[in-house]
């Protein structure tokens, strides 16, 4: 994981170590997301779009209660599970949109009129994106189970 003075790069030198590719910890995110009934959970693969990061995970929380427990859920699951702590995380303190950056995955959770304000699902329109099913989990995300079965230096 990048250091405090890194920036996010392509370079994978400065990215994520193989021992958690980026695709695994979005399948966390997403489930964390799911266990906490987050809404219109969305998957975008910026690979292909921009160096910022691999993925942004967006989901909706219908109060300011539920995205702290989403954002609590997935840094306890990512923490757990993967052994990695968010590299920054904003919005903590007025919990209507909380980005959780793990340098090459970036979660974002919203309240519905701030994701509906900002619409940075939009902005990446031409990147390959998923929603996730109501009531689903990670298994039920095509993009994200063809890069899970890929090996760590293909995902």
């Amino acid at each position: 994981m990048a250091s405090p003075n890194q920036t996010s790069s392509a370079e994978p030198s400065i990215r994520r170590t193989p021992k958690n590719p980026s695709p695994v910890l979005v399948a966390q995110a997403v489930d964390a997301m799911a266990d906490k009934r987050a809404s219109d959970v969305t998957v975008i693969d910026l690979r292909e779009v921009s160096s910022m990061a691999d993925f942004f995970v967006i989901a909706t929380g219908e109060s300011d209660l539920q995205v702290k427990a989403i954002a609590n859920g997935i840094m306890d699951q990512i923490e757990e599970a993967c052994e990695e702590t968010p590299w920054k995380r904003e919005g903590m303190d007025h919990l209507q949109w909380v980005v959780l950056d793990y340098v090459d995955v970036v979660v974002h959770i919203f309240l519905p009129e701030k994701r509906e304000h900002y619409r940075i699902d939009r902005l990446w329109g031409e990147a390959d994106s998923e929603t996730l099913p109501e009531d689903g989990d990670a298994s039920d995300l095509d993009l994200l189970q063809t890069l899970l079965q890929q090996s760590p230096e293909d995902a």
